[in-house]
Parts: structure tokens; sequence; C-alpha cells
């Protein structure tokens, strides 16, 4: 999709309080050659009191008054998790809505987005084709905000190359204008990689708590079935699909994206899938940032673009790339154009 109306008004972060890598060593959490293949160096661990949409709920009020709207102009608030919520049969989206849009006379509808770690960029688009029908409300509200955590999830292990971190994220599309503008947003899907995330398991309900995620074990189940070899060359096909369809529509080359927000994963993916890929210079990139964070489910991109302009490193004419993948798979890429620095990247970061 192209657009010429959609703007980007405010964007934020929650990150709780970052666990060495070298201290998650010392622990026993994983192992230091673990450590290094990832590049990582520290994650974001919730506290007792921290959970998925309530760090989701307070990125989202920081960036409605970021983005100058008012809740009342909040036409849709889509949520994107990948992880448990922490209730069964519970909808974490009202949960945001009920603390991040506790003013609205008229309360929006509030939806969840499960699309895995795809889940914000998949919101984006989504949210976008909401605008663009020509809703009365000028803008949405895209969240999202994961924990990961024993004993169903091991951030170190369970997808050995990424580490997973909790924290929550928001962004607020509109109409009205913002800081930056929306110009392309492409989405591609590849289902014939839906079995690589769920192996040869059957089809079961957890017999007793969560299931234990290993989702390196799915991968060579279905790696034994496919073969690398074609895996490969649909993953390949898919990210470029999405990367040079979204820069086609935005009419801009490669050679003139001024940063990458990329997926927050382990520096021989990032190596393998962007980098060496495409020619991506990781300086040119939030890698530096991100190996400091680890991987936020869903809330990446938002996350990535939230740091940009905290820490005064764009500029008005600035073009961004945002990259996203999930399982299933799905990939999106947005190109977004820095058109002002809003008030509010002057009394943030350093």
């Amino acid at each position: 999709m192209t657009f010429d109306d959609l703007h980007i008004a405010g964007c934020a972060a929650f990150l709780p309080s970052a666990l060495p890598a070298d201290e998650a060593v010392a622990r026993g959490e994983c192992s230091a050659a673990e450590a290094a293949r990832t590049g990582v160096t520290s994650v974001t661990v919730a506290g007792p009191g921290d959970f998925g949409p309530a760090m989701a709920a307070r990125a989202a009020t920081t960036a409605l008054e970021r983005s100058g709207h008012r809740p009342s102009d909040i036409g849709l608030l889509l949520h994107a998790t990948l992880y448990d919520q922490g209730h069964d049969l519970w909808s974490s989206a009202a949960y945001v809505q009920s603390l991040a849009l506790a003013g609205q006379d008229e309360p929006c509808p509030a939806l969840e987005v499960r699309q895995v770690s795809n889940g914000g960029m998949a919101a984006m688009e989504l949210g976008a084709a909401f605008l663009r029908a020509g809703t009365g409300r000028s803008a949405v509200l895209l969240t999202a905000g994961d924990v990961f955590g024993p004993p169903g999830f091991d951030r170190w292990h369970s997808d050995p190359g990424t580490v997973y971190a909790d924290g929550g994220a928001a962004l607020v599309l509109s109409r009205a204008g913002g800081f930056a503008r929306l110009r392309s947003l492409v989405t591609v899907s590849e289902p014939r990689l839906e079995g690589m995330h769920r192996g040869d398991h059957p089809f079961a309900l957890p017999a007793k708590g969560p299931r234990r995620v290993d989702l390196d074990e799915c991968k060579r189940q279905f790696l034994d079935r496919v073969g690398r070899h074609t895996a490969v060359s649909w993953v390949s096909a898919g990210q470029r699909r999405a990367l040079t369809g979204a820069l086609r529509e935005a009419e801009v080359d490669l050679a003139d994206v001024d940063h990458f927000v990329l997926p927050h994963l382990g520096r021989r993916r990032l190596e393998a899938t962007y980098f060496r890929a495409f020619g991506i210079d990781p300086e040119r990139s939030t890698w530096s940032w991100s190996r400091g964070v680890g991987h936020l489910g869903g809330g990446d991109q938002f996350a990535g673009l939230a740091h940009l302009v905290e820490s005064k490193q764009l500029a008005p004419g600035d073009l961004v790339l945002l990259v996203g993948v999930g399982a299933g798979f799905t990939w999106s890429t947005a190109v977004v154009e820095v058109t002002e620095l809003p008030d509010w990247s002057r009394k943030s970061g350093t």
C-alpha cells in the first residue's frame, strides 16, 4: 500500500531493567559461548509487578500523550501479542484500552493481533487500512507487550539465535498529522513455512500448565521434511519481496534509506538475513541499541523508532525503513519519512 495522508504522531516503549549478559552467564541461565554467539549485551527482564499488557498500556499512554491526540480521537486499538498474556479466555486488548483510553466516552473496538513477531507491523497494516476506509475518528493506537519466562519459555534457549526480552511498545497512526509520514507498507505471506514453528508435534491441549517452547526442535523437524535449501529459498524470497516492494511503492532505493529499524534478532541472524543479504551497514541500523534490549516480540519496530527519536538521531527528510518478520511466515516493511522533529524529542533522550 502507498499513502499520502497517514502519519506517525507518537511512539514509545516501556522497558524494565536490563540484565547484563555476563550476569545471566553467572546465574547459569546461558553459557558464555551462547551469549557471545548472539552478540547480545543485555536483555530487559520484567520485575515482579510487570506483565505484558500492563507494560503495553504504559507505553501506549506515553505514545498517546506525545501524539497530541485525545482518547476520543482513537477509532481502533490493536494489541499485538506473541506469548501468554497472563490469563485464560481474557482480552488483553481490552485491558490495555481500559488503562490507556480510559477517557473515551464511546469506547472504540479493541482487538488482539496474533501474528507473533510481526504482530506490530501487521497491526500497522490493519490500522492503516482502517483509517483509509474513512472512519470518523482520526487515529488508531497500536500496542505490543509480552513477558517471556519459565516454566514455558526460556528466553536464551527456546529460539536459539534470538534472546527474548520483556517490555511494551506503542505507536499512534493518524490522519491528522505527525512527525513522520508513512509512505508505503508491504506485507508478504508464505504459509508453506507455518510448519517451521509447529514441527511434527500433534495438535493437543496442554495437559499441565504451559507447553515448553522449543522452536529449535520444531525447526529441525520441519527442515527434515522440506529440506534446508527449499526453506531458505522461501524465507529469502519472502523477505526480499516485502522489502523491495515497500521501496518500490515509495519510489526510493535502498541507498536512500538513512536508518533501518530491524527485528531484535541475534547478530548472526541479522548478518544472514539483512546485513549481508541487502548490504545494510549495521551502523545505520538499530543493532547497537537493540543488542542491549533483546527481542520484544511484536514491539521491536515501535520501540526502535521511539529510540531513534529519543536519541536524537533523526532529522527532517530522513527515510526510515521499519522491517518485521513473524512465524507463519509473514514479512512487513514500511518506508517512513521524517517530516519534523517532535517537541517531545527535545525532552527525552540524551
